[in-house]
């Protein structure tokens, strides 16, 4: 049985970041990584490519060249854990022992619980962004768009970047305007609101309204009927909730998102399948040696690749920590950040915290549209994320010492 002193149960953004970080802070340590892919990409310049401005391409790297130097690569899934005995098991049958283990597996995407999607998807103006495999088709599907209903949805929370699924929307409405083309372009939303912190709502509805497009809210996509062109809903009012049939000359949908089925199914889930970690410390409620980090783990925090470089170094200083017999002191205050793309050329920078309350990086009202942060969503972040992030840079240090 091979065994690690600290075990990393995914290699995404958030794997990768806090390895490359823990052997910064110390190179002896013994860290490996289990991930079985051999490309990584990067996730929030999806909107990007949907959008026309980057290509699929843009957004990759092969997984070999961002482990850290030092970190054992297990190429290879988790298909079980077992924390009573510090041991997982993985996809290829062998055992992986550890002293401390971090999960940072992702979620995955739920397309068949939306009745025809899967089916659907990746032709007749079905798109989506949240996949690699989908997201260049939805710049040709709103290149081919000739008018009619574009119908833009998402799905209840949590999803990974919840801005994103409007944020096409925006894009393609400025596409077809520049042609002149006669659309109506809905935005059918599973919440209650534009946006969850109510700061940053107030813009977003005054965007809305500027554009004139359709916002639909409690509106939960259940089914596609390619054959006739329409999107179904579960509308609810109140108590009562009734169907709603949408035609749709194209449709770019955000599908249900969950825990992966390995970890939901294991101790270390909570009720919502999601791994039970304190939201300030990021460990674990039940197993001491164990931490989560990233879209998996359940805080009550919005799922972003920024909230990694806020997560991180929480959790690195919080493991050494233990390590060394010390206090876990370090607090994680919620930090995430949604470059929300109002149009070409225009970005709302919202970045809060758990208190929703604005936690801007900039000297700037983080309310208004600006160019600078579209400059910002378009050349910094990238670099950011490939360049210091993933190299365990520590930008964006985010503590709360005494908060528990």
């Amino acid at each position: 049985m091979a065994h690690h002193q600290i075990l990393i149960v995914g290699g995404g953004a958030a794997g990768i970041t806090v390895a490359a970080q823990l052997k910064r802070a110390r190179t002896a340590l013994d860290v490996a990584i289990l991930e079985p892919a051999h490309d990584h990409y990067y996730q929030p310049g999806w909107t990007l490519v949907g959008g026309g401005v980057f290509s699929l391409e843009d957004t990759h790297r092969a997984e070999r060249d961002l482990i850290p130097s030092g970190v054992h690569w297990i190429q290879a899934g988790a298909s079980s854990f077992d924390p009573e005995h510090n041991r997982v098991t993985t996809t290829t049958g062998a055992t992986v022992s550890y002293d401390l283990l971090i999960v940072a597996t992702g979620m995955k995407l739920c397309w068949d619980r939306i009745e025809g999607l899967s089916e659907a998807l990746g032709k007749g103006g079905v798109c989506s962004n949240y996949s690699k495999e989908f997201t260049a088709y939805t710049w040709e599907a709103i290149q081919a768009f000739k008018g009619g209903n574009a119908v833009f949805t998402c799905a209840p929370m949590p999803i990974k970047c919840p801005g994103a699924p409007q944020k096409i929307a925006y894009l393609a409405d400025d596409v077809f305007k520049k042609k002149k083309l006669q659309a109506n372009v809905i935005y059918a939303t599973a919440t209650p609101g534009i946006f969850g912190v109510p700061v940053y709502a107030a813009p977003l509805r005054e965007v809305v309204k500027r554009k004139g497009i359709d916002a639909r809210y409690n509106h939960v996509l259940t089914a596609v009927r390619a054959d006739k062109k329409e999107a179904v809903f579960k509308v609810t009012e109140g108590e009562s909730s009734r169907e709603e049939v949408i035609p749709y000359n194209l449709l770019h949908v955000t599908p249900p998102m969950a825990a992966p089925d390995v970890v939901a199914e294991s101790p270390l889930a909570n009720g919502a399948g999601f791994v039970e970690v304190d939201q300030f410390s990021l460990q674990h409620v039940r197993f001491a040696n164990v931490f989560s980090l990233g879209d998996v783990s359940g805080m009550p925090n919005s799922k972003t690749a920024a909230a990694v470089r806020g997560q991180a170094p929480v959790l690195v200083a919080n493991l050494l920590a233990l390590l060394d017999g010390r206090p876990l002191e370090a607090a994680y205050d919620g930090y995430s950040c949604c470059p929300l793309i109002t149009g070409y050329g225009k970005t709302i920078m919202a970045e809060f915290n758990y208190k929703q309350e604005p936690a801007p990086s900039f000297p700037l009202d983080p309310t208004k549209e600006r160019w600078s942060m579209w400059f910002v969503k378009r050349k910094i972040l990238p670099a950011l994320y490939w360049n210091r992030m993933l190299t365990g840079a520590q930008h964006e240090r985010r503590f709360m010492p005494g908060v528990k």
